[in-house]
């Protein structure tokens, strides 16, 4: 097991210096910060003082050089707009993209198995036939269109829920969040819901497929033989046997909803991660633009970490074909 994990912890190292060699040149290929920092009537001397002051006279080997050996001391650059570091304002932010991912997620695990192992068990059931397809209509409509129609619909036509901001918040054993206050679980509800729905079609379809793959097993034959309830047949031995894709897709999807919730923050004005990588865009703001890719990273390879461990605490083959 300790040699598995350190077969992965390296892969993962890897990988991290491959992608912020990516990052760090794609960034710095697009635009001239300078244009947006400074008065258009400004002089030469003034616009090459500016360029010193970011380093931007300096050739891209050497600036990424400075990036890698700074950032393993935890320094991932100033912001050219907002003058502070660039990781402490994405940190500064990350709590409310957290707390707005998690949520999401678990309205698709909690939901979506379910239903997807009912579909799968009924497949020919009007209920199975329904859910399926939802999980259609899910994929098919875009994030943004649905964000605005959950708007319009409970906000503006029913008044049921707020459409903008994270509410009231709390603090409950040193963390904060609006999860702990009503408000802020009447804020939080549209955005996750609508965050959520693509990753929920996702485990509904995914654990249908598992559910039909497993159901045909002679050991789930077996059990019924034995006269095991259904319940346990589905709790003891499909589920577990189903879960191995499932956590794979629940791992990733976690770090997409992160990577990826910048349309829902914009919707519905959250104020998270996603509305200051959008700002920072805009102002070719290249040092938060760069600490915010390299945490996405960074958060991407943990989770595949993770559900590489995960894998091998399921399924013992996976860990001995990972040290052979």
């Amino acid at each position: 097991m300790t040699a598995f994990i350190l077969r992965r912890s390296l892969q993962s190292i890897v990988v991290l210096l491959v992608m912020s060699l990516i990052v760090f040149v794609g960034v710095n290929l697009v635009g001239d910060p300078v244009d947006m920092l400074i008065n258009p009537e400004a002089d030469q001397a003034e616009i090459d003082r500016v360029i010193r002051d970011l380093g931007l006279d300096r050739p891209v080997s050497e600036q990424y050089w400075y990036f890698v050996v700074n950032a393993f001391q935890g320094d991932l650059g100033r912001s050219f707009i907002f003058g502070e570091p660039a990781l402490k304002l994405i940190i500064q932010r990350m709590p409310a993209t957290m707390e707005l991912a998690l949520v999401s997620l678990l309205m698709a695990v909690v939901f979506g198995i379910p239903l997807g192992i009912y579909a799968g068990l009924k497949p020919n059931s009007k209920v199975s036939k329904t859910i399926m397809a939802g999980s259609i209509l899910g994929f098919s409509m875009p994030t943004f269109w649905v964000g605005i129609i959950l708007i319009m619909f409970f906000s503006v036509n029913l008044g049921w829920l707020p459409s903008t901001g994270r509410g009231e918040v709390a603090t409950y054993l040193g963390v904060t969040s609006s999860i702990f206050t009503l408000d802020g679980l009447s804020h939080i509800f549209l955005p996750a819901f609508n965050l959520a729905l693509f990753k929920l079609s996702s485990v509904i379809r995914l654990a249908r497929a598992g559910t039909r793959e497993v159901i045909l097993q002679d050991y789930i034959k077996f059990a019924r033989a034995k006269g095991l309830a259904e319940s346990r047949v589905v709790r003891i031995h499909l589920l577990k046997n189903i879960m191995i894709p499932v956590i794979t897709i629940i791992g990733l999807e976690f770090g997409s909803l992160i990577a990826f919730s910048t349309v829902t923050e914009t919707v519905f004005a959250w104020p998270g991660m996603g509305k200051l990588i959008i700002d920072s865009i805009y102002n070719l703001d290249r040092p938060v633009v760069v600490a915010y890719l390299m945490i996405i990273v960074v958060i991407f390879v943990m989770l595949n970490l993770i559900v590489d461990i995960l894998y091998s605490v399921l399924d013992p083959r996976v860990r001995i074909r990972g040290v052979s």
